[in-house]
Formats: structure tokens, sequence, C-alpha cells
């Protein structure tokens, strides 16, 4: 079989990629590509920013022709509705026309589920670093995208928003006490979806380096923290995750989403 090609959707906007570039953080399409060398350098990757690249159009007309799209992470709020969000919904709903197999993460799961007249909301709890003792129901230990995860895990994971009404036909694969909704599928006439709103791509080291890197903004807007103390709390809480955390295990979706798209 050819090298896979794969449509790699980057979620932030240009100016946040280029803030975690000079503080040294990969973006998370790097981090996206990293990880699936992890398991194979049989993809051929092609990047888009439907917040700001001009050539949407052009990549709109040759949907069809990738194998896989794979919409990641971003520090953006679905509600806000701005235009950038905007441009991502609309090309959302273009992808779900015409691409075949959607990997949809975090930020990329709620995108899909508005595109496809789902609800995302403001979280009651919220994941900073890490989501802990998620569960796989009964329907997503049957699910391809499951294969040989433990049925209990912990995750890289960010997000302060979740999904609260799922598309038409959706199933919920998993869930936790943070969000009743942490990975779902559904299908369009021409896509099978798969949405984790947590982060297998994205190491827990990362994660520690982005918590360090929105500190202020994390105490002083999003109120998640009372001071650095509590910040630090936390990173050192995280850090107990990775002497016991996988590669292979963490990744595993990825894995899984590749070898389905394989066959």
């Amino acid at each position: 079989m050819n090298n896979l090609k794969i449509l790699i959707v980057e979620g932030n906007p240009k100016e946040e990629n280029d803030s975690f570039s000079k503080a040294g953080i990969k973006t998370h399409t790097e981090s996206l590509k990293e990880s699936l060398n992890y398991f194979t350098s049989e993809i051929n990757y092609e990047v888009i920013n439907p917040s700001s690249d001009q050539n949407i159009s052009r990549i709109i007309s040759k949907l069809h022709t990738y194998d896989g799209l794979i919409w990641g992470g971003s520090s953006l709020n679905i509600y806000n509705n701005t235009p950038e969000i905007k441009k991502q919904i609309e090309f959302m709903k273009e992808c779900q026309k015409k691409v075949r197999n959607i990997l949809a993460i975090c930020w990329g799961l709620q995108v899909a589920v508005t595109a496809a007249e789902g609800e995302v909301k403001k979280a009651n709890n919220f994941n900073i670093g890490i989501s802990e003792d998620i569960i796989i129901n009964k329907v997503g230990v049957k699910h391809s995208i499951y294969k040989n995860k433990s049925n209990n895990f912990n995750t890289p994971a960010f997000n302060f928003d979740e999904v609260t009404k799922l598309p038409k036909n959706s199933i919920c694969l998993a869930s936790n006490i943070n969000n009743k909704i942490q990975s779902l599928y559904f299908e369009t006439s021409n896509s099978k979806i798969y949405g984790l709103q947590y982060h297998p791509e994205i190491t827990y080291e990362k994660m520690i380096s982005l918590i360090e890197f929105r500190k202020e903004k994390l105490i002083s807007n999003r109120k998640a923290f009372k001071n650095d103390q509590e910040v630090q709390n936390h990173i050192k809480f995280i850090k107990k995750e990775v002497d016991k955390s996988n590669d292979d295990q963490r990744m595993i979706e990825l894995k899984n989403w590749i070898d389905f798209i394989k066959n």
C-alpha cells in the first residue's frame, strides 16, 4: 500500500503558535506528527489552518483525496463564535461531507460536534494537564479506537469546555467524573468521525510546559488556581504520572485509527 495521505488541521491561530514557538513549545501540529511517526513512517502530511490560511478553497476541492484528517487542539472556546472560529466550523462541515475518516482531538472534537449540530458549553469541571480515571463503556470496549486500551486510564488533557449535546446518531465511548463525553463516534453520509476530548498525542512534559506558559492566565483569568504554589503543586502531581505513563498505551488511539484507515 502507498503511504497514507493525511491532512492535519491546526486549530490554534497563527499568533498562538508563534507564541508557542518563542517559548520553545511544540505546536499541536508538531506534536501530532511526532506522535504518529512513533508508530509509522508511511504517512505523507499536509497541514491547513482554516483560521488564517488563504488557500482553503484549494484544499476543499481535494478533500476527497485524503485517506484521513486529524483536527487537533486549540486555546479557543467554541461559544465565543469569533470570525476565526466560524471559519473552522464551516471548514469542518466541508470535511464531514468529503473526508472518509476524521480523528477529532479536544478542540477538534468540539468543532466536529458543533458542525454536526451538537452543542459544546463551558464545563463545570476542567482538566489541566491531565484527566484521570476515564472509563471505557460497554460500547467503547468493542470499538476499534480502543483496541488493546486499558479500560480505566489517565491521559494528558487540557480543556475548559465539554460536549453537552451529541450530534444525531452519535455514541459515547468513554466518560469520567469531569466530562460525561470523553470520547464519541458518529457518521455523516461520507465520514466516520472519531472524537477524543483528551490528548493522546501530547506528552505530560508538554502539558507541564503549557501550564507554566499559561500560568498567569490560569490564575487570573481562568481562576483555576489561587496562586503560584497551587500551580507548582499541580505540576508535581503530573510529574508523578510521567513515571507511570507508557507511550504505547498513552497513544494507542492514534495507532488504532491509523490501522483502521489502512485496511
